[in-house]
């Protein structure tokens, strides 16, 4: 299997030369020259496999360059009981008579969907290090739970080292602790003075720095990184396994979403051939995916217009692995998309794809829907009071979403993104009633805090960065 870049460069690429990298050397992201398909046989020998094996055979159709035997232990090494908390790792249950599912996909190490790629791309990055005899340094930014994720699956990981910026200021009480509390000298959080947006853009821009990036080996864990999308896509195929009973039936997923990664890897398992109906975006007051579905526009915000919300992972105006659907959208084109993600943004901050693309959004089964925190509020307060069943905010977006769009005779599988612990505040705030966490995170708030503000400054954080890869 060979990788190649969604804005034109056709160096083909095997998986543990981009295993390191994040972006491209032109700025896009990395895709396989095809998608691998998957027919009814197929389907029905992985029905009914262990999650760990079911991830061993996806990953093997993307994976060349790692011995069989070494890429079956790594993941039988992730995928545990013991770290996950069950042997499907990735429990379905229903919702009562509703139409809906929800995929659990938060019982990993930091309570957040996010643990289901990190864990492996922990044990990758250590795995292909060693082989190589080399040293990494991860630059990342997080809305909120990506930062706990990597730093939980990279601390004490032999030549890694983790440079985290997150918006300051605009995490929950507890996201900030679980990342700030980490006292490992591996570990480096960096406080941006801004939004998200300008965080992701400092780590893009650094990323495109050829020549820094190769000096102090800089990798991402960002969801741009492709390992981390593909880790992703076994889930759905999980998730899928569950709520059927045969390979003949199909059903729709419904996927908070902010910088699409997420939900990108649901388009690549549909591609691949898993039978999905549709893929439902649901987004916050932070539109910008809902208004491309439904217009064909896609506008990036600046700072002012990224809304402050009650489910603030998804809180982002530029989403970057939208960049891999819309390669596919526009047929696989390098310099169209270039011409939209390169050029398109940075002069007017926006592109409108042709009314032909736009009809072709419904050939990958696209739909999508919008929630406010008004809407949060309702559904966690419902979904608990009808069903018995505690929510986070970001998994209660994609119910609303998701109520609005079942279909008889097709479920709807919500994919949970994080346990309501962590968002307190607003689940009291809609129930009345503090939601549990585990005890080894009992009073995490009032931990010791290890961390840098910085300011919006690229060249900032190339000076951190430098400075401390001398330690």
């Amino acid at each position: 299997m060979k990788y190649i870049s969604t804005r034109g460069d056709k160096t083909e690429r095997r998986f543990c030369e981009i295993l390191l990298e994040g972006l491209a050397p032109d700025g896009g992201l990395y895709l396989p020259v095809a998608y691998p398909q998957v027919d009814g046989a197929t389907l029905a020998r992985w029905r009914g496999l262990a999650y760990a094996d079911l991830a061993f055979e996806i990953l093997s159709l993307y994976i060349d360059d790692i011995p069989a035997a070494d890429l079956k232990a790594l993941v039988r090494k992730t995928y545990t009981a013991e770290v996950f908390g069950s042997e499907a790792i990735v429990p379905v249950r229903r919702l009562g008579d509703s139409g809906l599912m929800i995929e659990a996909l938060s019982n990993g190490p930091t309570l957040a969907f996010k643990d289901m790629a990190m864990q492996l791309l922990g044990n990758l990055f250590e795995y292909e290090l060693a082989r190589r005899g080399e040293q990494l340094n991860i630059l990342g930014a997080t809305s909120g739970d990506t930062g706990s994720a990597a730093e939980y699956a990279m601390r004490g990981k032999q030549g890694v080292r983790v440079f985290m910026l997150s918006p300051h200021g605009r995490m929950s009480p507890f996201q900030q602790a679980q990342m700030f509390s980490l006292q490992d000298a591996n570990i480096h959080n960096l406080a941006v003075e801004g939004v998200f947006d300008d965080a992701q853009d400092i780590v893009k821009a650094v990323s495109n720095d050829l020549a820094f990036k190769r000096q102090y080996k800089i990798g991402t864990v960002n969801s741009i990184n492709w390992a981390r999308l593909l880790a992703q896509v076994v889930y759905y195929f999980a998730g899928y396994f569950q709520a059927t009973k045969d390979d003949s039936e199909q059903v729709s997923f419904c996927v908070p979403s902010g910088n699409f990664g997420n939900v990108c890897a649901g388009h690549v398992a549909r591609q691949m051939g898993l039978p999905v109906k549709h893929l439902v975006v649901a987004t916050n007051e932070n539109d910008v995916l809902d208004e491309f579905f439904r217009t064909g526009t896609y506008r990036v915000r600046g700072s002012a217009e990224t809304h402050e919300t009650s489910s603030p992972s998804m809180d982002i105006s530029k989403a970057s692995n939208f960049e891999r659907f819309v390669y596919d959208l526009v047929g696989r084109d390098g310099a169209r998309t270039k011409a939209l993600f390169g050029e398109a943004i940075a002069r007017d901050g926006a592109f409108t794809v042709t009314p032909a693309e736009f009809g072709a959004i419904g050939d990958y089964g696209f739909q999508s829907g919008k929630s406010t925190h008004a809407d949060r509020l309702a559904t966690i307060r419902s979904t608990f009071e009808r069903f018995g069943d505690l929510i986070d905010t970001h998994t209660a977006d994609g119910v609303k979403v998701a109520a609005e769009r079942v279909e008889t005779g097709v479920p709807m599988i919500v994919l949970e993104t994080a346990l309501p612990a962590k968002f307190a505040e607003t689940i009291v705030e809609a129930t009345g009633r503090q939601p549990g966490r585990p005890a080894k995170l009992e009073g995490i708030e009032a931990l010791p805090k290890r961390f840098t503000v910085v300011p919006a400054s690229v060249d900032v954080i190339k000076a951190f960065v430098a400075e401390h890869c001398q330690d």
